[in-house]
């Protein structure tokens, strides 16, 4: 019976490779790597909400008897917190490595890997579905194909996001399991093929529609949730643990948005293996709504949730 072993970097980037076409969540919203977390009070950063102002009038050829009034820069911020570690462990005994296992990577690495990587994408999923959101646009679809909505529902939520001046490229629908079957009717919606994208996402995204690039095929939201939004409408934050010097053999890698560590020792006191992957993350909802040219309003403008009402 043959083995296969690899070195611990190939074993690490192998199985992250394995969940290209599987993991989606973390490819499409803001990112922040481990560099922006060094050193960081609390394992906290803050990401910058810019100053906003209101341009003034000046008299026109008035006597100058007034000065010009001066307004106050305030850039606000949103605190993201790494504050999840996230890890799968197994242990192989001697019997199981010597007879039982032919490939590690497929046996091991990959059911391990799969386990970190979908609870990863679960704080971001959570982070969508309990966000504030400042607007909502309703999707009217049920079993007998009434899917009529649909468009009018993404031109409405692309007015809102316009109006919030929300960047128009890389916007994105996500549809849970049962708005995406009402939406596969819409014979509105363009085939991703036929449009000749190349995406990195093609196994997940079913179509084009109202500007918006729209994604299924992602059971790590609830079946009847959907949302508009822009990649910086939600901000992830995935942290590799370093390896530690006492590991028999260890390696961090990064891939397509998530980032791991796998380490392996062996315990000689009951003849086994083990094998941890493990990984720091953390997700927030940016709700960086204000009134007006004042202060934050605790809502998500860049994202708009989509009420879905077929049965």
């Amino acid at each position: 019976m043959s083995h296969t072993f690899l070195k611990a970097e190939k074993i690490v980037n192998q199985g992250l490779g394995m969940l290209n076409r599987e993991i989606v969540l973390p490819r499409v919203v803001k990112r922040i790597a481990a560099a922006e977390f060094s050193g960081a009070k609390n394992d906290t950063i803050n990401v910058r909400i810019p100053s906003i102002l209101e341009a003034r009038e000046y008299g026109w050829r008035n006597n100058r008897s007034n000065p010009i009034d001066y307004d106050e820069l305030e850039e606000l911020s949103i605190p993201v917190q790494l504050n999840k570690h996230v890890y799968s462990g197994v242990k192989v005994t001697d019997e199981e490595l010597t007879l039982d296992i032919d490939s590690w990577g497929e046996q091991v690495a990959r059911p391990q890997i799969r386990a970190v990587a979908e609870k990863l994408e679960s704080y971001i999923a959570d982070a969508m579905e309990n966000a504030t959101y400042a607007e909502t646009v309703t999707y009217d679809g049920d079993e007998t194909g009434n899917i009529s909505g649909i468009y009018e529902t993404l031109v409405e939520a692309r007015s809102i996001l316009n109006k919030a001046n929300v960047p128009a490229d890389q916007r994105y629908v996500l549809l849970g399991a049962d708005v995406e079957a009402a939406a596969l009717l819409s014979p509105n919606l363009v085939n991703v093929d036929q449009s000749g994208s190349d995406s990195a996402l093609r196994d997940a995204v079913i179509g084009k529609l109202a500007g918006f690039t729209i994604i299924g095929n992602c059971n790590s939201i609830p079946s009847e949730f959907a949302v508009a939004f822009h990649p910086t409408a939600f901000a992830f934050a995935n942290v590799a643990p370093e390896v530690p010097s006492g590991a028999t053999a260890g390696a961090t890698s990064s891939y397509e948005g998530l980032a791991m560590r796998w380490i392996r020792d062996y315990d000689p006191d009951r003849l086994q293996d083990r094998s941890i992957y493990s990984s720091f993350a953390g997700a927030v909802s940016v709700e960086d709504g204000r009134e007006s040219y004042g202060a934050l309003t605790g809502e998500n403008v860049r994202a708009v949730e989509i009420e879905f009402t077929g049965s």
